[in-house]
C-alpha cells in the first residue's frame, strides 16, 4: 500500500485569509501528494538525467478558456470546478464523500465525443472551502445554482451521482430548470434513503449512525473498508477488486473535511426529495444497479422514476453501486446518447 507523508517547511509563511489558507491548503496536497507518489515509486530509470529546463514567455490570459478554476459564493465558499471541451453542457455532481475527479471516465469519453463537461468539487470535499456549517442539500443546491449562474450555462444535462442525485433533484426544486434541458440520476439517493413509516423500504437509521461512528472512530479505515466492500460489489463472490480504484476513492474521501463528511451522511440519508422528483419537467434518466448495496434500487432509483414525469429507467443488471467505475463503458455510452439524442 502506498505512503503518504506530508511535509510542510516551518519557515514557510502561513496565509492568513480564508482564500489563501484554501489556496495553500491545496498547493500543499498537490506538492505532497506528488512527492509521496513518487517516492514510493520504482525509480524505471526516471533519475538517470535532470530534464532539460523549459523557457515559458509570459503570455496574455484573453482569450484563454481555463479548464479548471473556483469561483467564490456569496458566502464566501470557494468552490474548485473543472471545465473540459465544448459543445452541448454536461454538468456533474459527485457522491459522498467523492469529488469532481470519480467522474473523470464519464467526463473524458463525453469530452472526447463533442460535449462541453463541468464537474465541481462540492463544498466540503476535494479542493473546495470546507466551512463548518451550510453542509446540508439547501446550500449543495444553491451553491450548484451560483456555479451555473457563474458560467451563464444554458441547456445544460445535469447528471447526478448518488449524493450528487440528491443535489440535481434540490437544485430543480429550488431553482427550476431554465438553465437545464435534460437531467440524469445515477445510482441516486433520491427520493428518501432512511427508513421511516411513510418510507418502509428505507435503511434503518442505525445504518447512517454506523457510518458516522466510523468516520469519528477511523476515517481513514472507513474508507479503505467501503470501496474494498460493498461501493463496488468488491464484496461479492467472484469479484475481482482493483487496488486504484479502492485508493482513488480512499484519496478522495481523505481530501475532504472531516466536519463536512460528517455532516453530509445526514443530508444524503434524511433529506426527503419526493416534492423535489414532482417539479422535474424535463426529460430524465435514471440508471440503478440491482445489486446496490449502498443505495438500494426499490426504494431509489424505482421510487424515483415512479415520481418524476417523462423519465426512464435503465435497470444494469447485477451491477454494484459504483457503476461510474465498474460499468463505465456502459455508462459512458449511455450518457452520451441520452445527451446527444
Amino acid at each position: 500500500m502506498l505512503r503518504f507523508r506530508w511535509v510542510v517547511s516551518a519557515e514557510e509563511p502561513m496565509p492568513d485569509s480564508q482564500p489563501e489558507i484554501d489556496a495553500h491548503r491545496r498547493a500543499l496536497l498537490k506538492g505532497g501528494a506528488v512527492l509521496a507518489v513518487g517516492a514510493c515509486l520504482p525509480s524505471y530509470g526516471f533519475a538517470q538525467s535532470a530534464p532539460a529546463a523549459v523557457s515559458v514567455s509570459p503570455t496574455s490570459n484573453q482569450g484563454v478558456h481555463k479548464t479548471m478554476s473556483t469561483f467564490t459564493t456569496r458566502e464566501g465558499v470557494e468552490i474548485y470546478y473543472k471545465d473540459w471541451g465544448k459543445g452541448p453542457v454536461v454538468v456533474f455532481s459527485h457522491g459522498w464523500p467523492l469529488s469532481a475527479d470519480s467522474w473523470e471516465a464519464q467526463m473524458f469519453h463525453l469530452a472526447a465525443n463533442g460535449c462541453r463537461c463541468i464537474a465541481h468539487d462540492r463544498r466540503g470535499h476535494g479542493r473546495s472551502s470546507q466551512p463548518w456549517d451550510g453542509n446540508d442539500m439547501d446550500h449543495y443546491a444553491d451553491d450548484l445554482a451560483q456555479l451555473l449562474d457563474h458560467l451563464d450555462v444554458k441547456d445544460a444535462t445535469l447528471i447526478g451521482f448518488s449524493t450528487g442525485g440528491g443535489e440535481v433533484a434540490r437544485y430543480i426544486g429550488r431553482h427550476g430548470t431554465k438553465r437545464v434541458k435534460k437531467a440524469g440520476l445515477i445510482s441516486a439517493v433520491p427520493p428518501l434513503m432512511v427508513k421511516t413509516e411513510s418510507n418502509p423500504g428505507g435503511l434503518p437509521v442505525s445504518v447512517f449512525d454506523g457510518i458516522r461512528q466510523g468516520l469519528l472512530a477511523d476515517r481513514s479505515k472507513l474508507f479503505i473498508d467501503i470501496p474494498t466492500g460493498p461501493f463496488f460489489g468488491y464484496n461479492r463472490p467472484g469479484a475481482t477488486p482493483s487496488q486504484g480504484v479502492i485508493n482513488a476513492w480512499w484519496l478522495q474521501g481523505m481530501l475532504g473535511g472531516h466536519k463536512n463528511t460528517y455532516d453530509s451522511i445526514k443530508a444524503f440519508s434524511e433529506t426527503d426529495f419526493t416534492e423535489d422528483l414532482k417539479k422535474f419537467d424535463v426529460p430524465t434518466l435514471i440508471i440503478h444497479g440491482d445489486d446496490d448495496q449502498i443505495v438500494p434500487i426499490d426504494a431509489a432509483g424505482r421510487a424515483s422514476a415512479k415520481l418524476i414525469k417523462n423519465s426512464t429507467l435503465i435497470v444494469y443488471e447485477g451491477a454494484p453501486h459504483g457503476i461510474t467505475d465498474t460499468h463505465k463503458e456502459r455508462l459512458n455510452e449511455d450518457l452520451l446518447k441520452f445527451v446527444k439524442g
